[in-house]
């Protein structure tokens, strides 16, 4: 009897242990705990309490052309001073881990042992999932003519070719998406990708594949891509409709003199929070092509991010994180690059605007409208709620419903979602930087002047208490994106003033 009773007292002493651990810290994510439960090895993201302290470097730096620097540094700074400890442990425990620097974090594979050794750390804030999700892309409405059809319709709703006859075409701006990947010799993007001098291809530093390994298996493309390559596709879609020119005719891209870099963060449609963590680093600051060498000097000026990162309910899952993308999307809007993110394609009803990053409040979430400037019925409407504040969501609209523009392999295909509204955002943010370098980098300003020159909607949907004379709303945010506007807007705020009496300070402002 004394020998049951002591077992029974072991028994729960350890139990009480374990549940100390994890209930005592609050640390680690129910779902972390199932992914590691008897004896399995779980994917799981270990966010550091130690995080720099970035946004009052966006307050008090008002010279943009040091302030992707000043974040890339404190950023590394915080990185290289508090996880040197946490990664001896790791390696003591035979984890595997990537470590990250754009959030002061870890992407570990490891067993229970490892996710308690790091709960009961002081320096550990706390431990999500890394769960592979599958991403609801949209597919192919259909093939569309190879032909040249000229500037498609929805270039020229929003604007774009009346910028382009002031002389700026995206000019010494770096466009990115991180996605599916890029067929990069597609006759509309090759002249336009960065690693391309004409003669040949150098794609270290303007690709990265954080697709390192297999996630579903079956890409046709690969892993560890050397070289940019699509595999669902769906990022050269979206790339075509933010820079395409295929120079004879094919004109698709909102800012065809814009360079591209790119980063595959999916594999065949599914993703993982690290893979999106990871390429947005790359973004920041590019690396060769083993992912060493950072220079924060080639970073991306505007990214399209036609994605999202499920936590909603069946089919797609409730795999996704939400703190450590948190604070990505919010360091790199400091960092000063503006992200334009779709909205989702959950839509018609109201707080469709479920998935990170398209309701974070530092993405610039967009919406889909047709041709007449109607919002489209898949498009995911707000309002948001996060930690408790509550978000007018979309930001803007933008053209989304059969969209031509290119896919591999030397394509062109009508697609309609989200993720096509989204590269007309990030291509007009192009068209502007390239415009008045001098908004370069202030996220907070170029966004307010493409809200106010919008094509202002209302609706009557009432999402959110919306009345139906109300800009902002749940449905259109500010209204449809309008580049010409935008440009005039700029011009009579004196920006193209200040560029005339200020241009040696501003052409050191256009330089990386």
């Amino acid at each position: 009897m004394k020998r049951i009773l002591s077992i029974v007292i072991v028994i729960l002493v350890v139990s009480l242990a374990f549940e100390g651990v994890t209930a005592q810290t609050g640390k680690v994510d129910p779902r972390v705990l199932e992914d590691t439960a008897n004896g399995a090895v779980g994917h799981f993201i270990v966010v550091l309490k130690s995080q720099a302290a970035t946004r009052a470097l966006g307050v008090s730096v008002s010279d943009s052309r040091i302030r992707t620097h000043l974040v890339f540094n404190a950023l590394r700074d915080t990185a290289n001073v508090s996880q040197p400890a946490v990664r001896a442990q790791l390696d003591s425990l035979g984890a595997k881990h990537r470590s990250f620097f754009v959030v002061n974090a870890f992407a570990v594979e490891g067993n229970r042992a490892v996710v308690d050794a790091l709960a009961s750390r002081a320096d550990v804030l706390l431990i999500e999932p890394d769960r592979v999700f599958r991403v609801p892309l949209e597919t192919a409405d259909a093939l569309a003519p190879n032909a040249p059809t000229g500037i498609e319709w929805n270039i020229s709703k929003v604007g774009a070719p009346s910028v382009w006859a002031h002389g700026y075409t995206g000019q010494g701006i770096v466009f990115a998406n991180a996605d599916t990947g890029v067929q990069w010799d597609h006759p509309a993007l090759k002249s336009h990708y960065r690693g391309w001098n004409g003669t040949t291809a150098n794609h270290n530093y303007n690709w990265y594949d954080a697709i390192q390994t297999s996630l579903v298996g079956g890409s046709a493309c690969g892993y560890a891509l050397a070289a940019p390559c699509d595999d669902y596709p769906h990022g050269t879609h979206a790339m075509g409709t933010g820079i395409g020119d295929d120079g004879a005719g094919n004109q698709i891209g909102v800012a065809p003199g814009a360079k591209w870099i790119a980063c595959r963060n999916m594999d065949r449609g599914y993703g993982r929070p690290s893979t999106y963590i990871a390429c947005l680093q790359f973004l920041l600051a590019p690396t060769d092509l083993s992912g060493n060498n950072p220079n924060p000097d080639l970073h991306a000026d505007v990214i399209s991010n036609s994605y999202g990162c499920p936590i909603g309910p069946p089919p797609y899952g409730e795999d996704c994180t939400v703190t450590s993308m948190q604070d990505t999307i919010a360091n790199l809007r400091t960092a000063g690059i503006f992200m334009s993110v779709s909205a989702g394609n959950s839509g018609s009803g109201c707080s469709s605007v479920t998935d990170p990053p398209a309701i974070f409040d530092a993405s610039t979430t967009i919406g889909a409208t047709n041709i007449n400037d109607d919002i489209v019925s898949f498009s995911s409407r707000g309002p948001v709620t996060i930690s408790g504040t509550v978000l007018s969501k979309p930001d803007l609209v933008a053209p989304g419903l059969s969209i031509r523009s290119s896919m591999p392999t030397n394509n062109y295909q009508y697609d309609s979602g989200t993720s096509m509204a989204a590269p007309h955002v990030a291509g007009v943010v192009a068209l502007l930087w390239s415009a008045f370098p001098q908004l370069r980098r202030h996220v907070d300003e170029t966004e307010s002047i493409l809200e106010q020159s919008a094509v202002h909607l209302t609706t009557t949907q009432g999402c959110g208490g919306d009345t139906s004379s109300q800009v902002p709303n749940n449905v259109y945010g500010y209204g449809r994106v309008d580049v010409n506007a935008a440009y005039d807007l700029a011009v009579s705020m004196g920006y193209a003033l200040n560029r005339f009496y200020y241009f040696p300070f501003l052409l050191n402002d256009a330089a990386p």
